[in-house]
C-alpha cells in the first residue's frame, strides 16, 4: 500500500518537472503579468522553505502550491495569447 503512494507521488513529481520546464519561458515574456510570475516564484519559495503547513515527509502541500503557481502562470499566458 505504501509503495503505491510513493509511485503516485513520483508520478506527480515527474509531471510537475515537465510542466515547470515548459513554463520557464513564460517567465521571460513581458506579456505575462507580474502577478502571475510572482505567484509562480512564491510557490517555488514555499516549496524550498523549511516551514510548511504539513510536515516534510508529506509533500502534498508543496505539490499543491506548485501546481497552483504553475496553473496561475499558464492561465495568465493563455489570456495574453501565449501557449505554454
Amino acid at each position: 500500500m505504501c509503495s503505491v503512494a510513493v509511485v503516485a507521488m513520483l508520478g506527480v513529481v515527474v509531471v510537475l518537472i515537465v510542466k515547470m520546464r515548459k513554463s520557464f519561458r513564460l517567465l521571460s515574456s513581458e506579456d505575462v503579468p507580474f502577478q502571475a510570475k510572482f505567484a509562480f516564484w512564491a510557490s517555488i519559495v514555499y516549496t524550498i522553505c523549511p516551514i510548511d503547513l504539513l510536515p516534510d515527509p508529506i509533500y502534498l502541500d508543496d505539490i499543491g502550491i506548485l501546481l497552483a503557481g504553475l496553473h496561475s502562470l499558464n492561465k495568465a499566458a493563455e489570456r495574453v495569447g501565449i501557449n505554454a
